[in-house]
């Protein structure tokens, strides 16, 4: 038996992708072809805390 939900893709509700311009948010789908293809290309990354892990393991161990 089967318990998960299948929709199709006409079921499906768009979700709309905003990003912050300039200081102010404006939604992907309002950009030019070429702000799209650029957002498209974008990469993200995670910043570590500024006092890392490895820093706080050496000052708990002194």
């Amino acid at each position: 038996m089967q318990d998960t939900i299948e929709l199709k893709t006409e079921e499906r509700t768009p979700c709309e992708v905003w990003t912050r311009v300039m200081g102010y948010h404006r939604p992907v789908s309002a950009f030019n072809a070429g702000k799209q293809s650029e957002h498209a290309e974008r990469c993200y990354f995670n910043e570590q805390p500024r006092g890392s892990l490895k820093r706080q393991e050496q000052r708990v161990a002194a």
